[in-house]
């Protein structure tokens, strides 16, 4: 059960990061889940493990470091597309 939650929360927290910089995740639901696991695993290198945590998520930086994550991914996937 715990795997299952931790997946949730990946998504939601993708999807929040994709929310707030205003951007849609490429691959959807998966896209989210990476995004949210890619984020904690970076915001938790840059900003530590504070704040509240759900399913071992310590949710402030995680979402902090999806939001890097999205944005750099959209600044990326915006060069690919004007250089095609």
């Amino acid at each position: 059960m715990g795997f299952l939650w931790s997946l949730i929360i990946g998504g939601i927290i993708g999807w929040i990061a994709g929310l707030i910089v205003g951007r849609d995740i490429p691959g959807g639901v998966i896209g989210n889940i990476l995004a949210g696991f890619i984020g904690a695993w970076l915001g938790s290198l840059i900003l530590g493990d504070w704040g509240p945590s759900i399913a071992d998520f310590a949710v402030i930086p995680s979402i902090i470091g999806a939001v890097i994550l999205v944005f750099v991914l959209s600044l990326i996937m915006k060069g690919m597309r004007k250089t095609t």
